[in-house]
């Protein structure tokens, strides 16, 4: 099975100050949901990791929380992909669980469920603790820099980053990196950052 993981905010949808409560906060990047279909279209099944603490203070629900994946997979729909399941932390930092994201727990439950060898498993986030999970968990870690966390300019990545995150434009151009695109450039050579 090829399996791609994604964050969300940051990396699928657009962040907000404190964190995406509704679903008409739920507002797509530009063309990420175009590059989930181009993965999907290539065989990838795609799922989301992702850190969600809101629920774990109180400022949102499961019912919220459902009406938001809704409006994404409807807006994914009509665009041609799907995501296939959504893991999450509910969490707050202080709870001191396995599953939020720098640690492992999330990226471990994905590979347990799809029974898939997690250092074949690309990984994609917009910040330094979805590059740590995705490599405490052997997967292959990448950055997108259009999160609020990613570094703001191009250039070596500071050292907290795991060694071999490759940095990609946004989603789409990970998907180029991965799949290739007219101008197919190796996932080797994207390991510098390309211009935001």
């Amino acid at each position: 099975m090829k399996l791609v993981i994604l964050d969300s905010d940051g990396t699928i949808n657009a962040e907000r100050d404190g964190f995406v409560q509704s679903a008409d906060d739920w507002q797509p990047l530009p063309g990420a949901l175009e590059a989930i279909a181009r993965l999907n279209h290539a065989g990838y099944h795609v799922v989301i990791a992702a850190n969600m603490p809101g629920l774990g203070r109180g400022l949102f629900d499961m019912a919220a929380l459902n009406a938001i994946q809704s409006r994404m997979n409807k807006q994914l729909a009509a665009a041609g992909g799907r995501i296939e399941a959504v893991f999450f932390c509910p969490h707050t930092p202080d709870e001191g669980c396995a599953c939020r994201k720098p640690l492992p727990g999330l990226m471990q439950q994905i590979g347990e469920r799809y029974k898939v060898d997690l250092s074949q498993v690309h990984a994609v986030g917009d910040s330094v603790r979805d590059a740590q999970a995705a490599a405490a968990a052997g997967c292959m870690p990448h950055l997108v820099l259009t999160g609020k966390s990613a570094p703001a300019q191009p250039g070596p990545l500071p050292p907290e980053f795991p060694p071999g995150t490759r940095v990609h434009a946004d989603l789409m151009a990970f998907v180029d990196a991965l799949i290739g695109a007219s101008e197919p450039v190796p996932l080797d050579d994207a390991a510098q950052p390309a211009p935001v």
